[in-house]
């Protein structure tokens, strides 16, 4: 329970940080968000870091095929 409260403050903090016009308050909120998100993911069981890992590797092929074309023409 204690790693979705800290995802959901980290996930919270990185749209306030959004929403902040000052870069200085925008960049103290991205660090303090990265840290609760870590924090959270390190204490969530591990079905739920699998999946989210899985789910990341899916993303980041896709992605990756889609910028390289996947072998079709680009004339």
């Amino acid at each position: 329970m204690s790693s979705l409260v800290l995802l959901l403050i980290g996930l919270g903090t990185f749209f306030f940080a959004l929403r902040t016009k000052e870069e200085i308050h925008r960049i103290a909120a991205m660090v303090v968000g990265t840290i609760f998100l870590v924090w959270g993911f390190a204490l969530a069981p591990l079905s739920f870091q699998l999946l989210f890992e899985i789910i990341s590797v899916l993303g980041a092929f896709f992605v990756c095929m889609r910028c390289l074309g996947c072998g079709l023409n680009q004339d």
